[in-house]
């Protein structure tokens, strides 16, 4: 059995962060101070970034503050605190290269991204297992996904293994490796993609909102780049998991005067 215990703890605008590690996985867990049982949300960050990069602190802050949600993430093999392998920095070089010399780098991180994802999905089902022993947190409530970019690569193979995910954000990638994936969720999706994204055409977004199962599915298009997505998508994923997640207060009968 691996490993799993908090490291440290810090409280910020209202919120606890609590760092934890599962093994050599290392990742954090941001919780209102009352720290009550709440559904928790997991959070996969894009590619180059890492657990507290500022777009999943941002994140963390408005499911907390404003959802009620315990809100977790995990660095990615070779991302955040975890060692590259050999094979990481031979992916990245290649990556750089293509920028660099214009060439399409969708065939890259398709390929990259499906090699983390057979790495990331047992880390993250492990940590979802500490997770949900930790008493203020509790494993009665349902959990959500909510990831863009690297975080859809990981998360879509998560969701369709992990029964306990119920409701999941994605958005931001290409179809390959991730549309057969796609055909085994049938919980509900909210998916975001950029119409003027030069790397992902809209086809290729397009294609794989098609392929989820979920009859309950919202496709959210936006004008502009790659890196445009606008900042009030974030709050519509929130508003997305308080309905999905967050259990209905017992109806009021009506009154009869």
């Amino acid at each position: 059995m691996q490993s799993s215990y908090f490291t440290g703890v810090t409280t910020s605008n209202g919120v606890m962060q609590h760092d934890f590690t599962v093994g050599e996985v290392t990742g954090a867990l941001w919780s209102s101070k009352r720290a009550e049982c709440a559904p928790l949300v997991l959070m996969g960050h894009g590619g180059g970034n890492h657990k507290k990069s500022p777009a999943m602190l941002g994140r963390a802050q408005r499911l907390v503050v404003d959802g009620g949600f315990h809100v977790a993430c995990i660095d990615a093999p070779g991302h955040g605190d975890r060692p590259r392998t050999a094979h990481d920095e031979q992916e990245i070089a290649a990556l750089r290269e293509a920028l660099e010399t214009g060439e399409p780098v969708g065939p890259i991180v398709v390929r990259y991204n499906a090699h983390l994802a057979e790495r990331a999905v047992p880390e993250w089902r492990a940590a979802l297992d500490f997770l949900q022993g930790v008493e203020w947190v509790g494993d009665e409530d349902p959990v959500g996904y909510f990831g863009l970019n690297m975080g859809t690569a990981i998360g879509v193979p998560l969701t369709a293994v992990e029964p306990r995910i119920k409701a999941a954000v994605f958005g931001l990638h290409w179809p390959e490796a991730l549309a057969e994936y796609a055909r085994q969720i049938t919980v509900p999706i909210e998916y975001t993609l950029q119409w003027d994204d030069e790397h992902i055409p809209r086809e290729s977004g397009l294609a794989l909102f098609d392929a989820f199962a979920s009859e309950e599915k919202t496709l959210h298009a936006n004008s502009g780049g790659h890196k445009e997505l606008p900042r009030f998508e974030s709050d519509s994923a929130v508003r997305f998991f308080v309905r999905q997640l967050v259990r209905p207060s017992i109806p009021q009968p009506d009154l009869v005067w």
